[in-house]
């Protein structure tokens, strides 16, 4: 296992993807959350029995992986719902990326995890430093609704259900602002990947 390992945070729409991809191109290696959720909970995934017994047959679209629209609307109107959803995925997902960042070469390996902050005492002991990708809350909005089309209650409820952007800059280690141009954001992963390199030697 790479000595240093990085988790990366950051509200929706804030570009955590993005900065995950610039890193991954200067060579870090990088195991994401989203895409370990999409594995366990696609037709025949791993939850998906746990899912079905929790919240019905009617969850599934017409594949039989998890309705992941339906769901999101149904737990976030929901807290009890998503204490449930939370309680059959997280584990699985914390699982599946230690074990892909165990085999991970690169650099260093970078933990793409969108609710990092929110269930920081299960992540703590997995990661040596915490970056926080960041930007007003206005842009994260622009970008969601740009990006998925989803109207602005719907996204309001989903940043209400995320700690606030106060709550992830005061854990984080290292801040990547993206409120700016592409260029502006490659200069900060330049530097941020420089150090991490420097981190990982030393």
């Amino acid at each position: 296992m790479p000595r240093l390992r990085i988790g990366l945070t950051g509200g929706i729409g804030s570009g955590k993807s993005l900065v995950a991809s610039l890193l991954a191109q200067r060579g870090a290696a990088v195991v994401d959350a989203d895409h370990v959720a999409h594995v366990l909970t696609a037709a025949g995934g791993a939850a998906m029995p746990a899912l079905i017994d929790a919240f019905g047959a009617g969850i599934c679209d017409a594949s039989g992986a998890l309705d992941r629209a339906a769901m999101r609307q149904r737990v976030f109107s929901r807290p009890d719902e998503r204490a449930r959803l939370e309680a059959i995925l997280h584990p699985r997902i914390r699982q599946a990326l230690r074990e892909q960042a165990a085999q991970a070469q690169g650099e260093y390996v970078v933990l793409v995890v969108p609710l990092l902050v929110e269930h920081l005492a299960q992540w703590r002991a997995d990661l040596d430093r915490i970056c926080v990708v960041d930007c007003p809350r206005e842009l994260q909005i622009a970008r969601v609704r740009a990006r998925s089309g989803l109207d602005e209650q719907t996204i309001a409820a989903i940043l209400a259900a995320q700690a606030s952007r106060e709550q992830r800059l005061a854990v984080a280690d290292d801040v990547i602002d993206n409120s700016g141009t592409l260029a502006a954001l490659q200069t900060q992963v330049d530097a941020l990947h420089a150090r991490y390199c420097r981190m990982r030697k030393n």
